[in-house]
């Protein structure tokens, strides 16, 4: 089947036709409208006109998203879509089968249908991007939960003396730069290449900044895994892709292991296999499980 996909971000909506062997062709990307309803669908359409003899079209994005009934109840920063039956409506549109799904949530199938997370039933994934977003794997399912919000570990409380701090301000990338500017006791902006160069050449305080960054890290991790119980934890998104982080990561996870913890599983924490295609891949994945 050769199926159109969309990965539609705050910023941009990236796009590819994926076949069977899993090939994307006429891969690219627009920026993503965050005014109208309206301009999203043309969007869409200006997408859609490249390409043809589609049999499907898959699309991942942000927001509460009822993949059986092809709601998008919200839209994440697309602050526009409140209750869109988008399924129905492209569906009649273009004719073809259409399927939505949270983009975490498509990452995590990425690596449940081609990557990491192939030989477990039970499993976490954890997207460091910007900020942070996740979701829970059980029996190679990903758990959509009543509200359709499992798995939404950006909103995790970090500080009981501020409830207003939430894991997504501490957990990616610019968690990371806070942590790292404050040990380097400055207020510039290093971009996530420059803070690992700075670490590559033996900068001992932004390796402090790492150490710390993994701790807080792993301990959340210790804490999703006292109450999920899963297998493996797959870390993607941008900084994902440098090996030094996801081994102090286990680091630090292992460090929490010196006492003992009851019934507590030590797991392996890996790097996901598909990091900028996840979203992609993930809602092809789906969509083939849906409509082949």
């Amino acid at each position: 089947m050769d199926v159109l996909t969309l990965d539609i971000g705050g910023n941009f909506i990236k796009y590819a036709m994926i076949d069977e062997q899993l090939k994307m062709h006429g891969k690219g990307k627009i920026p993503t409208p965050n005014d109208t309803l309206e301009n999203l669908f043309l969007a869409i359409d200006d997408i859609f006109q490249k390409f043809h003899a589609l049999d499907g079209l898959a699309i991942s994005m942000p927001g509460a998203i009822d993949s059986d009934s092809g709601i998008a109840y919200t839209g994440g920063a697309l602050e526009y879509i409140q209750e869109l039956p988008l399924v129905s409506q492209l569906s009649a549109k273009y004719h073809i089968p259409v399927w939505i799904g949270n983009d975490a949530k498509c990452a995590g199938y990425a690596e449940v249908g081609y990557g990491v997370l192939q030989d477990v039933e039970d499993a976490m994934v954890l997207i460091l991007g910007t900020a942070i977003g996740g979701c829970i794997i059980q029996n190679k399912k990903v758990r959509q939960g009543k509200h359709f919000a499992a798995g939404e570990v950006s909103n995790l409380m970090v500080d009981y003396h501020d409830p207003e701090q939430l894991w997504f301000m501490q957990g990616g990338k610019d968690g990371l730069l806070a942590v790292v500017q404050k040990h380097l006791e400055t207020e510039e902006v290093y971009t996530g290449e420059e803070i690992f160069a700075l670490l590559a050449a033996g900068n001992e305080k932004v390796e402090a900044a790492l150490d710390e960054f993994a701790r807080a890290l792993a301990v959340q991790i210790f804490n999703l895994q006292v109450v999920l119980d899963v297998e493996k934890i797959a870390i993607g998104g941008g900084i994902s892709a440098q090996d030094i982080l996801i081994e102090k990561i286990n680091q630090q996870f292992t460090s929490l292991f010196t006492n003992p913890n009851g019934c507590i599983v030590e797991i392996p924490i890996v790097a996901c296999q598909y990091r900028n295609d996840a979203n992609l891949l993930g809602a092809y994945y789906q969509f083939q499980q849906v409509y082949s």
